[in-house]
């Protein structure tokens, strides 16, 4: 894997690695801290624990404003997981994303109270075919901040 294949933002947040953790492994909680505002709803979900954990995510690509795609559902299964450090998930069931990308956080515990926070988009899976439909990333690194702002906020917000 190269650079070029992954979109990556990091904070470090105030707040326990279990209790970001708590909250990212909430598909509900997805829809309050993406960036990007294409998800709507999580109905269903359960809070994610182990590979193979699937949620379906109620989407509306138009307020990206690129693919006149409307409202359509999509299904996201967990590809790694490591309690309090890492979550991974793929767009597609698992072992057979049609996309060819995953979306992660990966979690370091700085002390009692921060935690350095990565997410990330890796599509380096995307056959190269696809590629040239579509400029990659699809995923600009400022949604992923926006998303880390808003995980930030959340974080805050609990703490009070």
């Amino acid at each position: 894997m190269t650079d070029e294949n992954r979109v990556t933002v990091q904070r470090r947040i105030s707040a326990p690695a279990d209790e970001i953790f708590a909250i990212v492994c909430d598909p509900n909680m997805h829809v309050e801290i993406d960036g990007s505002g294409m998800l709507q709803a999580a109905p269903d979900a359960k809070q994610l624990q182990q590979v193979g954990d699937s949620f379906e995510m109620d989407m509306d690509r138009e307020p990206l404003g690129d693919f006149p795609m409307g409202k359509y559902k999509v299904l996201n299964t967990v590809t790694r997981i490591e309690h309090g450090k890492t979550l991974e998930w793929n767009i597609g069931g698992f072992g057979m994303d049609p996309f060819g990308h995953v979306y992660g956080y990966e979690l370091t515990v700085i002390d009692d109270g921060e935690t350095e926070v990565i997410l990330y988009c890796d599509w380096s899976g995307i056959p190269e075919e696809m590629r040239t439909a579509v400029t990659w990333p699809v995923v600009p690194v400022h949604m992923l901040e926006k998303s880390l702002d808003n995980l930030d906020r959340i974080m805050s917000d609990a703490g009070k």
